[in-house]
């Protein structure tokens, strides 16, 4: 199983926007990004998004690209506790995303990884995906396959 987890893209400010809609250079990153999914053939079997603007604005942009499903889920907001989400993927077979906000996806990934949801071993981005795979093994355990940020692959 492949896990894309999606810092969503650059939002305006809230003095300007309090639904904090992404920027034109947050969709313009975003952008990039899904064609970059879509040329490396990555494949989801659904997106899950928090329901916040930037991030379904985000999920909206990427499904357009790799032509996918959203889903509003829950336990993806800044700060939920990762538990939600630690639970459901042990289930889950398919390759999905996830695109969410910080700091949820970085502590879910470090601990995914490292058993240690303080460590802090990930740099996101807004508007980059971090590709973690499951081993087919009985511990599942979980690495980082690849990283992707804006700036690469504008």
């Amino acid at each position: 199983m492949k896990l894309y987890l999606v810092q969503h893209g650059k939002a305006r400010p809230k003095e300007e926007d309090p639904e904090r809609s992404l920027s034109d250079e947050g969709k313009s990153e975003v952008e990039a990004v899904g064609k970059f999914l879509k040329k490396v053939g990555v494949k989801v079997t659904k997106i899950f998004h928090s329901g916040k603007l930037r991030a379904l604005q985000t999920a909206e942009i990427l499904a357009k690209h790799i032509d996918v499903e959203l889903e509003k889920a829950d336990g993806l907001e800044p700060l939920a506790e990762i538990d939600v989400w630690v639970e459901r993927i042990k289930d889950i077979r398919e390759d999905i995303m996830l695109v969410g906000h910080l700091p949820h996806l970085s502590r879910l990934a470090n601990y995914l990884i490292a058993n240690n949801q303080e460590l802090d071993a990930i740099s996101f981005r807004f508007g980059g995906v971090v590709c973690l795979e499951r081993e087919e093994s009985e511990d599942g355990k979980w690495r980082i396959l690849w990283i992707v940020r804006p700036e690469i692959v504008r």
